[in-house]
C-alpha cells in the first residue's frame, strides 16, 4: 500500500487527509476550523496535530499541499495569506521535507483545486480547462497540454480581477468593476445592502428586499452571498437584480477567456454551484453572447465540492515524487 497525504491551508479551515495511491476513498480524513486568531504558527501547529493523528504509524510516499493565498509552486515558499497573518515567505515545502523527509509539492488553492478537478472531477479526460472558484473571493487556474500553467510570475488566471465594468464599484484590489466585486458572495451581500440603504423607497414588497430582510431578522448585516440565492430563488426582485449582475459579470469574464484561450472546459468550484438555474442560465447565455460564435466551449459546475484542494493535492505529491509520474 503506497499511501498519500493530502493537506489543505484554507482561510479558515485546515484539512488533512490520507489516501492509497489508485484509490477514489480517503483512507483517513480529519478537519478543523482555524482560530479567529490564528497566525500561520497556529495554523502549522493544528495541521501538525491532524497530520500525527492521520499518520498514527504509516509514512506517506509523498505529500501535496494547497495553500489559500499566493505561493511560488517552484520553490514551495508561501508568499502570504488574505486571512490568516505571519504566512509572509514562509518556505512551506521545506518544512515538511525537513520533518517528514520526503518529496513536498505545493501550490495555490486555486491552482491545486483545478488539477483536483481535471485529475479526479469534472475535468476528467480534457487536456484543456479553466477552474473558476466564485466564494469569499473569484480565483482561478489553468490545465493547459494536460498540466497546470501558472504564468511567468505564477499569477495566471486571476479572473476574479478581470475588469468588465468600468464605471462599476470599486474592489479591494483598487480597480472598479471586477468580475469579484459583482459576482464573489461578500460582495453580492454588501452591494444589496449598499442598495436598501441608498433607496429607501425600495422597501416593501418583494421589489424592496422583503424576502431577504425576512432571512436575516432585518439585521443586513448577517447577509451573505448564498443567502440573496435563496431570496432571489424564492422571487425577491432585489437579490435577483444583483444575482443577475453577478451571473452576468462572470459570463463577460468566461466569454472573454474563451476568446483569448479557447479551453474545453470551464469548470466552476465554490458557492456559484448552488446558485439556482437562473443564475446558470444567465451565466450561459452572456459568456455565449460574448465569445465568438465559432469558439466552442463548455460551462459545467464541478463535482469535487469541498474536498477539490485536497484531491488536487493529490496529484500535486503524484508530481513531486518522480517514482509516481506515471500514476
Amino acid at each position: 500500500m503506497t499511501l498519500i497525504l493530502a493537506l489543505d491551508f484554507g482561510g479558515t479551515k485546515l484539512a488533512a487527509a490520507l489516501v492509497n495511491i489508485g484509490s477514489r476513498k480517503w483512507l483517513r480524513y480529519e478537519r478543523r476550523l482555524s482560530p479567529a486568531n490564528a497566525d500561520a504558527s497556529t495554523d502549522l501547529e493544528i495541521m501538525r496535530s491532524l497530520i500525527y493523528s492521520l499518520l498514527e504509524d504509516a509514512k506517506p510516499a509523498a505529500i501535496g499541499v494547497s495553500f489559500g493565498g499566493p505561493v511560488d509552486a517552484s520553490t514551495g515558499t508561501v508568499r502570504l495569506s488574505h486571512h490568516v497573518g505571519g504566512w509572509e515567505n514562509i518556505p512551506l515545502k521545506g518544512l515538511l521535507e525537513d520533518e517528514f523527509g520526503i518529496p513536498v509539492g505545493v501550490d495555490n488553492d486555486a491552482n491545486v483545486a483545478a488539477l483536483g478537478e481535471h485529475r479526479f472531477g469534472a475535468g476528467e479526460g480534457y487536456d484543456s480547462l479553466f477552474y473558476i472558484t466564485v466564494s469569499t473571493g473569484v480565483g482561478g487556474g489553468w490545465i493547459l497540454n494536460g498540466k497546470p500553467w501558472r504564468g511567468a510570475g505564477g499569477m495566471a488566471g486571476e479572473i476574479g480581477h478581470m475588469v468588465v465594468d468600468p464605471a462599476g464599484p470599486v474592489c479591494l484590489c483598487g480597480k472598479r468593476g471586477c468580475v469579484e466585486r459583482l459576482a464573489s458572495g461578500p460582495y453580492m451581500a454588501q452591494n444589496v445592502r449598499e442598495i436598501l440603504e441608498k433607496e429607501p423607497q425600495r422597501r416593501g414588497g418583494l421589489r424592496g428586499g422583503e424576502v431577504l430582510k425576512g432571512l436575516v431578522g432585518d439585521n443586513l448585516e448577517l447577509l451573505t452571498g448564498q443567502l440573496v440565492s435563496e431570496a432571489a430563488a424564492a422571487g425577491d426582485d432585489l437579490a435577483k437584480e444583483v444575482l443577475y449582475k453577478a451571473a452576468w459579470a462572470l459570463g463577460v469574464g468566461i466569454g472573454n477567456v474563451a476568446n483569448l484561450m479557447n479551453p474545453q472546459r470551464f469548470v466552476l468550484g465554490g458557492g456559484v454551484t448552488k446558485a439556482g438555474a437562473d443564475f446558470w442560465q444567465v451565466l450561459q447565455r452572456v459568456a455565449r453572447e460574448t465569445a465568438l460564435p465559432e469558439v466552442d466551449f463548455e460551462i459545467v459546475p464541478a463535482v469535487l465540492g469541498d474536498d477539490a484542494p485536497l484531491w488536487g493535492a493529490v496529484a500535486i505529491a503524484l508530481i513531486a515524487n518522480p517514482k509516481f509520474v506515471n500514476e
